[in-house]
């Protein structure tokens, strides 16, 4: 019989301090603050970095002129030990990610690394004249400029394909 009650004993103790967890852990939840706005995007000025970048890359880097002051710049990197690469990545107006990218390094790789892995399909658009091939993907759709031979770029990120597009419409070279 004692044995039977040290049992009950041990599974009443372990159901009380389930309890007594439980009341405590909703008691944080409720009483402690929580702020579930999205946080603050931090914008970055990229202009130092993309005037080392004109002069130093290979080929003509691009950045885009005249987006709205809803587009924010969060990152920019250029990388001229590492194929002339040029990043700049953006937060857009719907709160998705857009990044410029370009580089000399072998197409196949630098497509798969830009795109974090997107597959080129059938659709291609035509921007200010030039042609830009669709890459579907699993986290990243991209536009990937056609025609260029010495380097690739690239607008890429989670954002649609319309702001994707608008990207590339407001990239400049000089």
């Amino acid at each position: 019989m004692a044995r039977e009650n040290g049992k009950q004993k041990t599974a009443r103790d372990m159901i009380l301090s389930m309890g007594v967890i439980i009341l405590v852990a909703g008691f944080v939840y409720l009483f402690i603050p929580h702020d579930d706005s999205p946080p603050d995007v931090k914008a970055v000025d990229y202009r130092v970095e993309l005037l080392t970048a004109r002069r130093a890359a290979s080929y003509p880097v691009a950045a885009p002129e005249g987006l709205s002051d809803a587009w924010k710049a969060t990152s920019v990197r250029f990388r001229g030990d590492q194929f002339d690469a040029w990043h700049l990545g953006f937060h857009d107006p719907e709160g998705e990610y857009v990044a410029v990218e370009q580089s000399t390094q072998r197409r196949p790789v630098f497509l798969d690394e830009a795109t974090q892995g997107a597959r080129e399909t059938d659709r291609t658009q035509e921007i200010d004249g030039k042609t830009w091939t669709r890459y579907e993907g699993g986290r990243y759709d991209a536009l990937v400029l056609e025609g260029t031979e010495d380097s690739t770029t690239v607008v890429t990120g989670t954002a649609s394909f319309a702001q994707l597009t608008k990207m590339a419409e407001a990239l400049q070279t000089k």
